[in-house]
């Protein structure tokens, strides 16, 4: 199977496992991986997600063989609202409607389509080895799948630029600098912290960290910080609401008496 998963006590990891293509996302690949997010979310012992490849590569974008149909105009590419060209947007943005928290552990190349896959993911962990790389323009093709709002909304208007017009590659020291990765680490030590990155999220209550990330999402794009208030406001009381601050507190106090 192109896709691998694992559990590691609350945190479900997926592998993209086709080394030989570089982890490319073909129309396998993509059914596998929404197949896998639907069971992760579907399962209520997983808290949060870890999205990684196997080895040399995180994802090296669309398959050739896919891209070369389309632009020939075969299949359902050929269709007026491109939907063969959503039909490989679906991997990523199956892991962008994940309600679960994310993180991306990019272990090498992440082009293209793959580079959106990284994107798609609520934080990245970058390995000394990975590289971001647009290249849209240089094989020809317009930037799809939300690649320019995402990356511009990651790095900002100058770099994504650089990235996606410019042709800008980025390794992780330089992604990490940049913000696009929020840390850079030894390779040999990349999937162990992204894990432990992502069971922190994992370890508050499911339903809590999910609702905490849909606002997230929702508040950046709130008219003004009053609606950004209110919308917490109703979010915090229906915390309240659910005994998670006491459920933590009775279990401190426990702690103490011991």
């Amino acid at each position: 199977m192109p896709v691998r998963l694992e559990q590691r006590e609350r945190v479900a990891i997926v592998t993209l496992d086709d080394s030989e293509r570089r982890n490319a996302l073909t129309a396998v690949m993509v059914a596998e991986i929404v197949a896998t997010v639907d069971a992760i979310e579907a399962d209520t012992e997983v808290g949060a997600m870890v999205v990684t490849g196997a080895p040399p590569a995180f994802c090296s974008g669309a398959d050739v063989g896919s891209l070369a149909a389309l632009g020939r105009g075969q299949g359902p590419g050929r269709n007026r609202d491109g939907g063969g060209v959503q039909g490989i947007y679906e991997a990523f943005l199956r892991v962008a409607r994940c309600a679960l928290p994310t993180v991306a552990a990019v272990n090498g190349a992440a082009v293209g389509a793959g580079f959106n896959l990284a994107l798609a993911c609520d934080v990245r962990m970058a390995g000394t080895a990975a590289r971001f790389d647009s290249r849209f323009l240089s094989i020809g093709l317009h930037p799809g799948g939300g690649h320019t709002w995402l990356l511009e909304r990651a790095v900002g208007p100058q770099a994504a630029a650089a990235m996606v017009l410019f042709g800008e590659r980025l390794d992780g020291e330089c992604a990490a600098e940049v913000g696009l990765a929020w840390r850079c680490v030894p390779d040999a030590e990349l999937l162990a912290a992204a894990v432990g990155l992502a069971a922190r999220a994992a370890e508050a209550p499911r339903e809590l960290a999910m609702r905490t990330k849909a606002t997230l999402r929702q508040v950046a794009w709130q008219p003004t910080f009053d609606d950004a208030v209110a919308t917490e406001l109703d979010r915090q009381v229906w915390s309240f609401g659910q005994g998670f601050l006491a459920e933590r507190l009775a279990a401190a106090r426990d702690r103490r008496a011991r």
